[in-house]
C-alpha cells in the first residue's frame, strides 16, 4: 500500500541539503526518502527525550524540598 504524500515548500541551509543529497545519491535512494527518514528519526527522538508532567513536578517538589541540603552541598 503506497502511503500518500503531501507536497510542502521549506528552506534549509545549503550544506545540509547537499549532505542530504549525498546521502540519498550513495544509497540510491530518492533524495524524499531520504528527507523522511531523517524527520521521522527527529520525532522520534524528541518523543523520547520527553519528561512526563507528573515526573517532572515531582523533580521540582524535591528540589525545593532539599533546597538547602543542595546550597551546603555546593560549599563543599
Amino acid at each position: 500500500m503506497i502511503t500518500p504524500r503531501e507536497k510542502f515548500s521549506s528552506q534549509a541551509a545549503p550544506e545540509l541539503l547537499s549532505a542530504m543529497r549525498e546521502i540519498a545519491r550513495k544509497e540510491g535512494r530518492h533524495f524524499q526518502a531520504v528527507l523522511e527518514d531523517a524527520m521521522q528519526t527527529y520525532i522520534e527522538i524528541r518523543e523520547q527525550s520527553k519528561v512526563r508532567p507528573d515526573t517532572m513536578a515531582h523533580f521540582r517538589a524535591s528540589l525545593e524540598k532539599n533546597r538547602r541540603l543542595g546550597e551546603l552541598l555546593g560549599k563543599s
